[in-house]
């Protein structure tokens, strides 16, 4: 039905192109477009140069800056991907488009099983918190919450990565740097744009077809042809008033087909690999299709048995055969079915020049469902109280009664047993999300004073809710009296029938293969497990003004433009909210939290062109920012800054650098649960410094685990060192949860780099940065566990301040009630060390023109990262984990990535080869030096197969035809070569990485084959 839809919609495009005659125009406002970035703004002129399609070209917006002038430059690299390279990629999400970034570490929120579907942004390796997202130069929304799937991929104009901090300009969070997605705005007439893409994908013999079959699991060998995508957008717009004023609107579409992890032969099962150079084994369940009991008592006490899948009525054992065990991950999903809806409208009315209001809406809702199976769960997931069964249950055969209740076989006896059950022939159960959300902006802006001003006030209201429902939830006591069945006249009967207790339970027979007895189901999965809520809320309002001072006279003697100047101040509210309803917390606990936050900057900005046209300098110019914040949640104000420098000795040769103090404020949680205290002796140890009673000879006491130097480091007298009465009571001392004063994260980044265009070259523009970013005080959490460990093994002041004596007896022994100033541990979030991430980036464009056979456009964007990780503790050496991945330094980044797109253009037919490239990586046991890394392994963990991933080379092929104005058919294949992911064994129970078996650096699935088309009427 799905693919019928998908045709139909392309069928109805290409009908439409045909009967309408006029072309959709986009409005072109006088002002030029600038990213500010020299090969960033080539590779823009390459697009357009490229495609019929009208671009959209509105005011100039450069990232990293809010002064206005037409020919500004920017001192930091500036990374774009242009709307072309969206279309040829045939991405359904944003997220896919930034995933191929080498800038951008890569992630999947929208597909994995259980991400809530939010897409969010993580630049370098310092994670989302520290990347700050924009939509027109103003925040998407708060980072607790932030999904960029609100952005609709049709309609981005361009997306700008602007490398190092931007806190100055933009405020906090921007510490590894800034993501500005400019959106196409001011269109004239109507256009339709449809694309359908699938996976066409080989699924070979390997490694892991040989660990299933061994695991008697299924393991597909044929060609695969799935995971439709497809979406559909009308955008429309018109102008009104002789082009006073635009309206433009769009809806868009768009839908994604399940492939779970089973439909690829090198997922068939979740391997792990027990010996370091042994076969891989796959993971295996108890939750069989078969049953599986574990009786408490009787012959088979303690045993782990399996009903015999041939339904002979015999117990075999757990791993046995095939049917007797179960592939525990055959139902996670690789992509996730989800379907989006995207809706917006944009607004400008031309006043005056010194006038015009703006309006933008954003509107959203994307729902997706993770598939599980039905199950009844282990008793130990309600508790201690095994289920019974009866020894004279109609529906065990004389073998199992047997094997269950050996002499007592056929009384009333009940045994106590744990009992396992997969339901792989009823309707699967999901896990279902929801997120829905709105972003509303809208302003005045302006040119006044004969042009030397441009203002702009503006307003942000960003929102949305994300919903997880839970799926039923069998009923221990529902399960526990389908499991006591008697024989009534010859038909099996629930004791609960029977005695009047409950007349609605419906007999289980457990004791047979693959029931799929729905009315059972129906009966046992009465519980849910409720649902979650979340909602974070921002409000922003921002003013800027920038002038240009050379209109009175305030220029260098060398320079032709005068000094340049912005002024800011900005507003903003945070609200963010977590509930959950009556069901989910008399199931799961928890309490609903509500946090709240108000900041208030102003902010300064200049740029000063020193050198301007002279004989020995084309261009020599200083930038300067300065930003005071102050947020209602922290104690003190902070301050940023940045200096910037561009010089040009001649018009082939651009230097340039600067340095930024960036920081970002501790988000709306971290703060919150900084500041909230709590007192508990849950989870809690004994003080390390006290005697404690000798277990093993009563009356006698054991001495202190720690030497008296060491206590002496954790504020204790040394007359009370050993002292009996220093133990806390029954052992377990007291914990204070917060009350850590968090203070921001502070990043001093640096970047430095040249832009070459050589004369003797034309049409080459290439660019070489530096980037180095040192975070110190990161925001991290502490256990009280590692408070006290540290303090007595090293008495650095780092870790023993986490722990706060009382005078007298008892010293970390405070109530758990009020507010003692003293006699904890502490525990929760605090500002930790350092974090690091520097490297080069290396990006070109050069195209070249063939005369009557076309022309020929190259784009580079590659990344080299030098250094990525930081230093834990004080006594900790920093680990760098570039080119490394595994439980020490989870997945990191590749040292080398690149991307380079040759593109071919002759009359309207473009075609496009993009090459990608990741660099090796190495699991991080086998490192070269694993204690620089302060990897605690011996010879015997590292690893002699499976030890590294080899360097992986992508190529994509993309074909476009322009049909004069009007049409524009799009061809496409991703991973033409249909390379295999990398095989990564125990990714989830050793190495920590994220829910699959690979990582999400590489194509998962395979060949992908995309077709669009764009109408423009």
């Amino acid at each position: 039905m799905k693919h019928t839809v998908t045709h139909l919609l392309v069928s109805t495009v290409l009908a439409a192109g045909i009967a309408f005659p006029a072309a959709a125009q986009i409005a072109t406002p006088a002002t030029q477009r600038t990213t500010g970035d020299p090969v960033a703004d080539a590779k823009i002129d390459t697009a357009e140069k490229n495609s019929s399609e009208p671009q959209s070209r509105d005011d100039i917006v450069v990232t990293g800056t809010r002064i206005i002038r037409l020919n500004n430059k920017s001192a930091a690299p500036i990374t774009t991907v242009t709307t072309a390279e969206i279309a040829a990629q045939g991405a359904t999400t944003i997220e896919e488009v930034l995933n191929r970034l080498p800038q951008v570490q890569a992630n999947s929120e929208q597909n994995y099983s259980d991400g809530e579907g939010r897409q969010r942004i993580k630049l370098r390796s310092l994670g989302y918190e520290r990347t700050l997202t924009l939509v027109d130069g103003l925040r998407l929304g708060i980072q607790n919450g932030l999904d960029v799937g609100i952005i609709p991929g049709s309609m981005v104009e361009r997306v700008d990565v602007l490398s190092g901090g931007a806190s100055s300009v933009y405020g906090s969070d921007a510490v590894s740097g800034v993501v500005n997605f400019i959106l196409k705005k001011n269109f004239e007439g109507l256009q339709i744009d449809g694309n359908y893409s699938l996976y066409n994908h080989s699924n070979r013999e390997n490694a892991v077809t040989a660990a299933a079959r061994s695991s008697f699991f299924p393991a597909p060998t044929s060609m695969a042809n799935d995971g439709a995508r497809y979406n559909g957008t009308i955008s429309a717009g018109k102008n009104l008033f002789d082009g006073m004023v635009n309206i433009t609107a769009f809806v868009s579409y768009r839908n994604s087909e399940r492939v779970a992890l089973g439909d690829r032969s090198t997922a068939a099962c979740e391997v792990t690999q027990p010996t370091r150079d042994g076969p891989l084994v796959c993971t295996r369940s108890t939750y069989t299709q078969a049953g599986t009991f574990v009786p408490r008592a009787g012959p088979s006490s303690g045993q782990t048995i399996v009903n015999n899948p041939n339904g002979n009525g015999t117990f075999v054992p757990f791993g046995s055969g095939a049917g007797t065990q179960a592939n525990p991950y055959d139902d996670f999903a690789f992509q996730r079915q989800f379907e989006r809806l995207n809706a917006g409208a944009f607004l400008t009315v031309k006043l005056s020049d010194a006038a015009e209001i703006y309006g933008t809406v954003l509107a959203y809702r994307d729902r997706s469902r993770a598939p599980t199976p039905l199950r009844v769960y282990t008793f130990g997931v309600y508790g201690s109280t095994p289920y019974q069964v009866n020894c004279n249950n109609p529906f065990l055969s004389a073998a199992q009664g047997s094997a269950l209740c050996g002499a007592q076989a056929g009384t009333a006896t009940t045994i106590p047993t744990d009992v396992r059950y997969r339901f792989d022939g009823l309707p699967d159960a999901s896990i279902r999300y929801s997120n829905k959300g709105v972003r509303v902006t809208g302003g005045v802006r302006g040119v006044v004073l004969d042009g030397a001003w441009h203002y702009d006030v503006a307003g942000v209201y960003s929102t949305n809710r994300s919903t997880t429902i839970y799926p039923a939830f069998p009923d221990f006591d529902r399960v526990n009296r389908s499991l006591q069945v008697v024989n009534v006249n010859g038909t099996p009967t629930c004791t609960s029938v029977v005695d009047r207790s409950d007349l609605a339970c419906v007999p289980f027979n457990a004791f047979t293969p693959n029931n799929n007895n729905a009315a059972l189901a129906n009966y046992l999965f009465q519980q849910v497990d409720g649902t979650q809520f979340s909602v974070p809320v921002l409000f922003q309002t921002v003013g800027s003004i920038s002038g240009d001072l050379g209109k009175y006279g305030i220029t260098s003697p060398l320079a032709e433009q005068g000094i340049a100047i912005a002024v800011g101040l900005e507003y903003r509210s945070e609200r963010y909210t977590n509930s959950a309803d009556a069901t989910f917390r008399r199931t799961n606990g928890g309490t609903d939290s509500r946090f709240t936050q108000n900041v208030i900057e102003a902010n300064v900005e200049v740029q000063v062109p020193l050198v301007e046209k002279q004989s020995w300098t084309q261009l020599l110019q200083v930038n300067g920012g300065y930003r005071k914040s102050k947020y209602n949640k922290l104690d003190d104000n902070f301050s940023t800054w940045k200096a910037e420098a561009i010089w040009s000795p001649i018009d082939d040769i651009t230097f340039r650098g600067s340095i930024n103090k960036a920081q970002a404020a501790p988000s709306l949680t971290q703060v919150s649960s900084a500041r909230d205290i709590g007192y508990t002796r849950e989870g809690s140890r004994n003080d390390p410094c006290a005697t404690t009673p000798d277990t093993q000879n009563p009356g006698r006491f054991l001495g202190p685990q720690a030497s008296i130097e060491a206590c002496r480091a954790t504020g204790l007298p040394d007359n009370l060192y050993g002292s009996q009465t220093l133990s806390c009571p029954d052992g377990l001392c007291t914990i204070r949860n917060g009350g850590f004063n968090l203070t921001p994260e502070t990043a001093y980044t640096k970047t430095y780099g040249v832009v070459l265009r050589p004369r003797f070259l034309p049409g080459l523009t290439v660019s070489i940065d530096r980037f180095l970013i040192d975070l110190n005080d990161s925001i991290n959490y502490f256990s009280a566990a590692s408070f006290i460990n540290g303090c007595i093994a090293t008495g650095n002041p780092y870790y023993c301040r986490g722990i706060v004596r009382t005078p007298g007896t008892f010293t970390l022994s405070a109530p758990t009630t009020g507010d003692p100033t003293s006699g904890y541990i502490a525990q929760g979030t605090g500002n930790g060390f350092k974090g690091t991430s520097h490297g080069w980036d290396f990006q070109g464009q050069w195209g070249v023109g063939m005369g009557t056979v076309g022309r020929l456009d190259f784009s580079f964007n590659g990344s080299l990262t030098t250094y990525a990780g930081g230093q834990d503790a004080p006594d900790l050496p920093a680990r760098n984990c570039v080119g490394y991945y595994g439980s020490f330094c989870g997945e990191s980044l590749p040292k080398w990535k690149h991307g380079l797109r040759t593109t071919h253009s002759l009359g309207g037919i473009s075609t496009s080869l993009n090459w990608r490239h990741i660099s090796p990586m190495t699991l991080d046991y086998n490192a070269n030096d694993p204690v620089a890394l302060g990897i605690p392994v011996t010879a015997a963990d590292r690893r002699t197969t499976y030890n590294g991933i080899k360097a992986y080379d992508y190529f994509d092929l993309a074909l476009t035809f322009d049909v004069g104005k009007r049409f524009t058919l799009r061809l496409s294949a991703n991973n033409i070569f249909d390379r295999d992911p990398p095989l990564v064994p125990n990714a989830r129970n050793l190495l920590g990485l994220l829910r699959n078996n690979t990582l999400f650096n590489y194509d998962l699935l395979g060949r992908q084959l995309n077709a669009g088309v764009t109408v423009r009427f």
